[in-house]
């Protein structure tokens, strides 16, 4: 399916999701993942495990691959401690943005458009990744997995992040690459657009009814009208 019934107005603001929207992140997730598991002593773990695992946050990617490697759950509260501290020191450097983002992002600015990135990943990460790859300068807002009660697919984040923005859920569209966006902005009552070129826990992304599922992010239309990807 390659679009919902109905056509929403022209956003008034935008929320982008970023890990598998705006920057392919899967080779950190990998590098992380595999200095953490060393540490224990846990044999590694590959990119295909590791794309359909990312996405809810990294308390449930690190409780993920130790139950996949056999690990004990009580490493937890360590585990989680030694992979942020690698994912600190890893930050951004396995990661490219996207095709077509750069271009999309200054399309979007240059409509007077408000720009916020809502990710799973904790704030201070997200930040320094934006900056890292020169994004940053595109959003008047920020928040990641830490800065609310609850996380993506949970509607609050995007409540929460269209308060910021001063516009209603109606009015904001938001932009993901999965299922758990997808949730999320239909819990909030966002209008949704879906790239077809991220992570969607190893499903077909076209599969889940949206306004719009493009494979760049240049080629959103702002009238709303679907595009095919």
């Amino acid at each position: 399916m390659s679009a919902i019934h109905s056509t929403p107005a022209a956003p008034r603001a935008l929320i982008l999701d970023l890990d598998g929207t705006l920057v392919d992140t899967l080779g950190d997730f990998v590098a992380v993942l595999g200095l953490t598991l060393a540490d224990f002593s846990l044999p590694a773990v590959g990119r295909e495990f590791v794309e359909h695992t990312i996405g809810r946050g990294g308390e449930h990617l690190v409780r993920q691959t130790l139950a996949h490697v056999g690990g004990d759950p009580a490493l937890f509260d360590r585990a989680w401690a030694r992979y942020q501290q690698h994912y600190a020191a890893v930050n951004g450097k396995h990661v490219a943005v996207y095709p077509g983002v750069v271009e999309g992002l200054a399309l979007l600015q240059a409509q007077g458009l408000p720009l916020a990135v809502l990710t799973n990943k904790p704030v201070a990460p997200a930040r320094e990744l934006l900056r890292l790859k020169g994004l940053d300068g595109f959003f008047t807002h920020v928040f990641g997995g830490d800065s609310f009660e609850r996380k993506k697919p949970d509607p609050l984040p995007l409540l929460k992040t269209c308060e910021a923005l001063g516009t209603p859920p109606s009015a904001t569209w938001m932009v993901g690459d999965s299922r758990n966006d997808a949730e999320a902005a239909r819990a909030a009552g966002c209008p949704l657009v879906l790239v077809t070129y991220g992570y969607n826990h190893g499903e077909d992304i076209r599969a889940v009814p949206a306004q719009q599922h493009v494979g760049r992010l240049d080629a959103i239309r702002l009238n709303g009208a679907a595009r095919p990807a």
